[in-house]
């Protein structure tokens, strides 16, 4: 996850700039760099790698300058370099950037043939070219500000300067998390509260499609369409926290809402959106040669890995062996020394994960280890690693995890049936431009469904009892649902495969029992709907979790339906887990119960 910094000042501001960044290092980065006004210019200073090297670059050019920006580049479109690292200048104007452009090509197509000329590969770039066009068109600063946000689509935190205004910065956010610091005569900006942590703990938390104008003395603050808005104020306690709530009760929540970020950043690493192409997958798998796959992993980890079975055999026709880890070296599974295995855990250092990584490795198999810890021993016991990139994870229940997870799995799947030629290159664009569209709906369905799941939350705590049914991935997804209500509200519940529902679920149904269907409207709707209409013969009470579509066709009578956005079913599963996990949220909060830390778990299991 990149990070962004900013500071309208009284003094110098380069080394207080670079001294937050630090705070901004968990979130992992590959490059950074400063911006700052002095005497009327623009100045800054890049570097590749780690904070130190861009020190040096400082302490041999020092920059001067009250006022300026810096960030931390994990690295999406265009590759870790000095030149495609951010503040990124045109005409006057310096942006800095976290998240995805979506519409990046067609802008800078567009801009391009209108003479623009760019010199990095990255999306940002079109963030400053457009606000360099507009004010060349004669707009002022907050006209181009607010011209450039309608224009472009996506995943974004923005913080811009203006060479010509040495007295502000300009902000956005939509998506990724953005923090305005009030300080006594002077103003900050960060992507959250812990970068802030050293100058003030008076904060405000941007809403998505807010942008600000922040001085010296305060930050006037607009929505999308230009409107006058007021945030509250809240009074931070990052510093005494390494990871702050921020304006969230839990950490569990800030967790679900910090998606669309970090999915962003994760298929960053795999993708390159500018071909709309997989990026190689490393030396340590050659996914063309394996005749088959091992998959293993616990809990929710587990669940990824099923739904990874299913990307892996239908995309790259790979034949995938996978169990819980518990029981999969215990099975004596005849292993060929030709095949690979995937082990799949959020700390790498998952007891019974780690037991069977070694299992399958004393027989011979290459070894990939998918987790978000890159130096865990997992991950060091590994042939290939694929991060997941999804930053501290501090909520026993895991939600960000699972849908990094996810990404990665469906990344490394494209990426398996290209190299098996069993994905044709027009095949794998069209696949990878629905992941580039995943953070931005992501984050358009946390900002629709909060109302609706929170008064559907408050009957789900009153029950006992509560029935998940899916099909195809929706199956994973259907048990992911039902142990994220057992974790942390301790209501019991179940996910079911719908079509297992007449051999034996069917017995539970009566008029108490809640039935939630995880059902978007692909190959598999129609026999979904057939299982709904046997649990509504009975009285059970359905909650329809579909699709526009799927509601439009359905005319079952339901307890409640739950409306996304229709998505290519690649991504499916990672939009369809945000109502999953905000249910068992807000279900366990009407409950009080410790949601972050439920009883008897741990985040790592580190025994058998």
């Amino acid at each position: 996850m990149c990070g962004i910094v900013g500071i309208v000042g009284h003094q110098p501001v380069s080394e207080r700039l670079v001294d937050a960044l630090k705070r901004l290092e968990y979130r992992g980065y590959d490059s950074a760099g400063v911006a700052t006004i002095h005497d009327g210019a623009l100045d800054r200073r890049r570097a590749e790698g780690k904070l130190f090297n861009l020190e040096a670059r400082l302490k041999e050019e020092p920059l001067a300058g009250t006022i300026g920006i810096a960030h931390t580049r994990w690295a999406t479109h265009g590759a870790p370099t000095e030149r495609n690292a951010h503040p990124h200048f045109t005409d006057g104007i310096a942006v800095v950037h976290n998240g995805i452009i979506e519409n990046f090509a067609e802008v800078k197509d567009e801009l391009s043939a209108a003479g623009a000329a760019f010199q990095t590969e990255t999306d940002t770039e079109v963030v400053a070219q457009l606000l360099a066009k507009y004010r060349r068109d004669g707009m002022g600063r907050r006209e181009a500000m607010h011209a450039m946000l309608r224009r472009v689509r996506g995943a974004y935190a923005l913080a811009v300067l203006f060479e010509d205004d040495p007295s502000t910065i300009m902000a956005a956010r939509n998506g990724p998390p953005l923090a305005i610091g009030h300080g006594n005569g002077e103003m900050f900006l960060g992507s959250d509260a812990i970068a802030l942590a050293p100058f003030t703990n008076d904060i405000t938390y941007l809403n998505d499609g807010d942008w600000a104008v922040v001085g010296k003395t305060g930050a006037h603050i607009f929505d999308i369409d230009g409107n006058v808005v007021t945030r509250p104020r809240h009074v931070s306690t990052a510093a005494a926290y390494m990871v702050d709530k921020g304006n969230h009760r839990h950490f569990m929540e800030k967790e679900i809402y910090e998606q669309p970020e970090v999915i962003a950043h994760a298929l960053g690493h795999y993708v390159n959106f500018i071909q709309n192409r997989v990026t190689p997958l490393g030396d340590g798998i050659d996914f063309a040669k394996v005749p088959s796959l091992a998959i293993s992993a616990c809990g929710t980890a587990y669940l990824a890995g099923l739904i990874g079975k299913y990307w892996f055999e239908r995309y790259a026709r790979l034949p995938v062996e996978i169990d819980v880890a518990s029981e999969f070296r215990y099975r004596e599974i005849p292993l060929s020394p030709q095949s690979a295995a995937l082990f799949i855990s959020q700390s790498g250092e998952t007891a019974d994960t780690l037991a069977s990584l070694r299992y399958c490795k004393e027989h011979g198999l290459k070894i990939g280890a998918v987790v978000n810890a890159r130096e865990s021993t997992i991950a060091r016991e590994s042939d290939a690693v694929f991060p997941i990139l999804a930053g501290p994870e501090i909520g026993v229940a895991s939600t960000k995890a699972f849908t990094c997870q996810l990404a990665v799995l469906a990344a490394l799947a494209i990426g398996a049936g290209r190299a098996r030629g069993t994905v044709s290159e027009e095949e794998e664009q069209a696949l990878v431009h629905s992941l580039a569209e995943m953070p931005r709906i992501m984050g358009e369905v946390l900002n629709s469904i909060q109302p609706k799941i929170e008064h559907l939350s408050r009957e789900l705590s009153k029950c006992r009892d509560v029935l998940y049914l899916g099909r195809g991935t929706s199956f994973p997804l259907a048990m992911e649902g039902a142990l994220k209500l057992k974790e942390i509200s301790y209501i019991h519940a179940e996910g079911y495969a719908a079509g297992e529902l007449k051999h034996g679920p069917i017995a539970l149904i009566d008029e108490n029992m809640p039935v939630i269907v995880i059902a978007p409207h692909d190959r598999f709707f129609d026999k979904t709907v057939s299982n709904m209409q046997e649990v509504a013969a009975r009285g059970g009470r359905i909650i329809l979790i579909t699709d526009a579509r799927g509601a439009a066709v359905s005319t079952l009578d339901t307890m409640h339906t739950i409306v996304l956005p229709e998505v290519d079913e690649i991504i499916a599963p990672m939009i369809f887990s945000l109502p999953v996990q905000l249910l068992a949220y807000h279900t366990a909060v009407f409950m009080g119960t410790d949601v972050d830390q439920p009883r008897n778990l741990a985040k790592s299991v580190t025994v058998e």
